[in-house]
C-alpha cells in the first residue's frame, strides 16, 4: 500500500475516534447536568461530577484506560471494567468507615505507577494487573464514598461516580488506540510522564 493510500486510511480513523471522543464528552455532560432538584437525580448527580471535580480522579482514570489500550488481548475491557466494579465496593467501605488517609496515598500511588507504565510502555502479568487495578479503584472509590453528601441515597450516588469513571476510561481507551494505530508512541510515552509528574507533584504536599 502507497504512501497516499495510508493517509487517505488515516484521516478517516481520525475523525471517527474524534467523533468517538466527542461522543463521550457529550454524554458526560448530558448526564452530569440534566439532572436537578431533590432526590435520586440529585445524588446520581453529585455521584456523577465528584470524579470530574478533581484532577486527580480525571487523571488517573483516563491513565487506566491509556493502559488498557496497549493491551492485545481481553485485558482492554477487563481492566476498565473491574475498576469500576471494584470502585463501587470502594465507595461502599468509605460511606460506612471513617475517612483515612491511606486512601489519598493510594491516589496519589495510582498517578504515578500507571505514569510511569505508561511513560515506560510497560505491560504487567495479568494477576498483577489485576491486583494494581484493584488497589488503585479501592482507594478512589473510598475517597468518593467518604466524600458523599449526609442525606443522600448511596445507590443512586454510586451509580453516578462509576458511570462518570466509565467513560473516562472510554475517553484513555479511545486515545490510547488512536496513538497505537498511528504509531505515536512518544506521545503516549509523554502522557504518562505528565501524569507521573503530576502525581509526584502531590506526593510532595
Amino acid at each position: 500500500m502507497g504512501a497516499k493510500q495510508m493517509r487517505a486510511l488515516i484521516l478517516p480513523i481520525k475523525i471517527q475516534l474524534m467523533l468517538i471522543l466527542g461522543g463521550i464528552c457529550w454524554l458526560l455532560s448530558s448526564l452530569a447536568f440534566g439532572h436537578t432538584g431533590d432526590g435520586p437525580h440529585n445524588a446520581f448527580t453529585h455521584g456523577f461530577v465528584h470524579p470530574l471535580s478533581g484532577l486527580d480522579h480525571v487523571l488517573a482514570m483516563v491513565a487506566v484506560g491509556l493502559w488498557a489500550a496497549q493491551r492485545h488481548d481481553r485485558m482492554i475491557w477487563l481492566i476498565p471494567l473491574s475498576f469500576v466494579a471494584i470502585m463501587g465496593l470502594g465507595g461502599l467501605l468509605g460511606m460506612i468507615v471513617m475517612p483515612v488517609n491511606v486512601a489519598e496515598h493510594g491516589i496519589v500511588l495510582s498517578l504515578l505507577i500507571l505514569g510511569l507504565l505508561l511513560a515506560n510502555m510497560m505491560q504487567l502479568p495479568v494477576s498483577i494487573s489485576i491486583m494494581l487495578i484493584g488497589l488503585f479503584a479501592l482507594s478512589h472509590g473510598y475517597a468518593h464514598g467518604s466524600e458523599m453528601p449526609p442525606g443522600m441515597a448511596f445507590w443512586s450516588y454510586a451509580m453516578g461516580f462509576m458511570l462518570a469513571t466509565l467513560g473516562l476510561h472510554l475517553c484513555g481507551i479511545a486515545s490510547g488506540l488512536l496513538f497505537k494505530k498511528l504509531a505515536y508512541t512518544n506521545w503516549l510515552r509523554l502522557s504518562g510522564l505528565m501524569i507521573a509528574c503530576y502525581g509526584g507533584f502531590l506526593w510532595l504536599q
